[in-house]
């Protein structure tokens, strides 16, 4: 099996390139490699709704980040994590 590689990573800074989204900035919390996705802070909000828990006992509806495809961004500023090993 061969490693999926992508110009992204987690904390780099991005820029939404495409779609509906397009213009947002925002910091890479999570890239999904199986899917090609990223999920990107702030951008594209999605409301899931939650059962009732012992949390929640009347359950809940919560705003939270959805999927971008990872052609439709490109990155404007690197994770310090990488400007330390350039260094």
């Amino acid at each position: 099996m061969s490693k999926l590689n992508f110009h992204v990573k987690r904390g780099d800074i991005v820029e939404v390139i495409s779609g509906n989204h397009k213009g947002s900035t925002g910091k890479v919390l999570e890239v999904i490699p199986a899917k090609s996705q990223v999920l990107i802070e702030g951008v594209r909000m999605i409301k899931k709704h939650q059962r009732k828990t012992q949390d929640q006992p009347n359950g809940a509806i919560l705003e939270r980040e959805g999927p971008i495809h990872v052609s439709n961004v490109k990155i404007t500023e690197k994770s310090s994590s990488d400007k330390k090993k350039a260094a």
